[in-house]
């Protein structure tokens, strides 16, 4: 027998701060074509990430392919990301690992390679009870000066950060927002009417739903070829367009579709779709694979219907 999920009694919600910004990129990590890592590749992306609409950029989380890149790679990507984005996007860097210890240093690390802020993923593989989940990030928060966002992705780590853990979490002052890839819209709910997190939806089908009841904005991999189409999205629901943002999100849905949820990785589509559009990104390293030549005709194609669509909606 199931006990009831019992939702805080709220007044009504402001929208929360946003301690990264609002429209953030979770960027690839570009590669040379023999695997090497691409440092000006980084930072010309980035640049182009930014300008395109991009305030905030995470590095090294799952489309930056942080499980085959190095400590050193990880603190000279925040470097290169920073020296060319400067002081126009928030740097957050991914440290996040199955080792409380490992998490804590690489969390040091990017502090001193100068990130705002810290992306720090649930511990995968060993399926730790939430007492262990709550004591570890709470070892990472106090292991550097920098903000913390958490990142919920049980269908990777095995383990859900449950409501009543992010509540808690909530209570420290260093953790202040949630990458939500959970798939649980209700227990979001629960946990935006019982804290001041700032959400972020990993999710990019979720981006319009979750800015819509408090969310703060999104951290997508879709952003790395398409960040203007996703950030119109929350630009027209600012304004007070809920009907020109509702058109923004539908017409991003077939891209967010191919690159997210037909059978590729998306650090796959992403790096796929940058080499069409002649921009750093390189191949995935092993034991990734680059898109078969079919599939990347088929994001180039659903890319540019988008852009297509957006020019004529403008």
């Amino acid at each position: 027998m199931t006990t009831p999920m019992t939702m805080p009694m709220t007044t009504t919600r402001l929208r929360p701060a946003r301690p990264f910004g609002r429209t953030l990129c979770a960027m690839v990590t570009p590669f040379t074509e023999s695997g090497a890592f691409d440092l000006d590749g980084a930072g010309t992306l980035a640049d182009r990430l930014v300008a395109g609409g991009c305030d905030g950029l995470v590095l090294s989380g799952t489309t930056g392919e942080s499980p085959t890149t190095t400590d050193t790679e990880k603190a000279a990507l925040v470097r290169a990301v920073r020296e060319a984005v400067g002081d126009r996007a928030s740097v957050v860097a991914g440290v996040g690992t199955a080792d409380t210890r490992h998490t804590a240093e690489l969390a040091a690390d990017a502090e001193k390679a100068g990130a705002d802020g810290l992306l720090v993923v649930t511990p995968y593989y060993s399926r730790p009870p939430q007492e262990a989940v709550e004591a570890h990030f709470r070892a990472v928060a106090d292991a550097s000066g920098l903000p913390l966002m958490l990142y919920d992705i049980p269908g990777r780590t095995g383990t859900r950060i449950a409501p009543e853990t992010m509540l808690r979490l909530a209570e420290h002052p260093r953790v202040v927002a949630v990458k939500d890839c959970a798939y649980d819209l209700l227990g979001t709910q629960r946990v935006l009417s019982g804290s001041d997190l700032a959400y972020y939806t990993g999710c990019e089908e979720f981006i319009l739903p979750l800015y819509a009841i408090g969310g703060a904005g999104y951290v997508s991999t879709v952003a790395n070829a398409a960040p203007g189409p996703l950030r119109a999205i929350l630009d027209a629901f600012d304004t007070g367009d809920t009907a020109g943002a509702a058109r923004a999100q539908l017409r991003a849905a077939p891209l967010i579709a191919r690159m997210m949820a037909a059978g590729l990785p998306g650090t796959v589509t992403a790096k796929s779709l940058l080499t069409a559009l002649g921009l750093p990104g390189g191949p995935p390293r092993p034991p990734l694979l680059p898109a078969p030549p079919e599939a990347a005709e088929e994001l180039l194609a659903h890319y540019e219907e988008l852009t297509r669509a957006e020019v004529t909606a403008g």
